[in-house]
């Protein structure tokens, strides 16, 4: 007589491991979506910083590419401390197309930035720029009138805000 001897073999999964690998699939997943959000979310961050420093050397060159001021003589030189007025700083009724010295750009703001032409600026629509100018001499140990700091501050389409500074001297 032949005995057959039948083995209970499971094959396949049961209903618990099934929920089980689904749960664990699912948080794995989220995890990963969410790494991936935060990082699709700042990738801007790096072109913004990029284009807040280009934009910020582009005012910085056109600022400093002016006289220190108005009673500058041409060439350059020294101007005297009521020449270099630090009382009344801003535009002496010009335009910025205008601008001689470096003074006349206190209290500038750009929203969209601009050139010295006036023009938009392409790809800056949604940046914006601002200038104060300050009579700075006994911040580098010369007399107050005898340099001004620059400070531009650009803010980015995330609102973040970038601050460039720069002096210039009275010569």
């Amino acid at each position: 007589m032949a005995i057959r001897l039948r083995l209970n073999c499971q094959q396949g999964a049961t209903l618990v491991e099934l929920v089980m690998t689904i749960v664990i699939i699912s948080i794995a997943i989220a995890g990963v979506v969410g790494a991936f959000a935060l990082i699709a979310g700042r990738s801007a961050d790096p072109l913004n910083q990029t284009r807040a420093v280009a934009l910020s050397q582009l005012y910085m060159d056109e600022v400093l590419a002016k006289s220190f001021a108005d009673g500058t003589p041409i060439g350059g030189g020294l101007v005297s401390a009521a020449k270099a007025d630090c009382t009344n700083l801003g535009p002496d009724g010009e335009s910025r197309r205008t601008f001689n010295d470096v003074d006349d750009y206190h209290n500038l703001n750009d929203s969209p930035p601009e050139n010295s032409e006036q023009e938009q600026l392409a790809g800056y629509n949604r940046f914006r720029a601002s200038i104060l100018v300050a009579c700075a001499g006994t911040e580098v140990g010369l007399a107050n009138h005898e340099a001004k700091r620059i400070d531009i501050t650009i803010t980015d389409p995330s609102n973040n805000t970038y601050l460039f500074s720069a002096y210039r001297g009275n010569f």
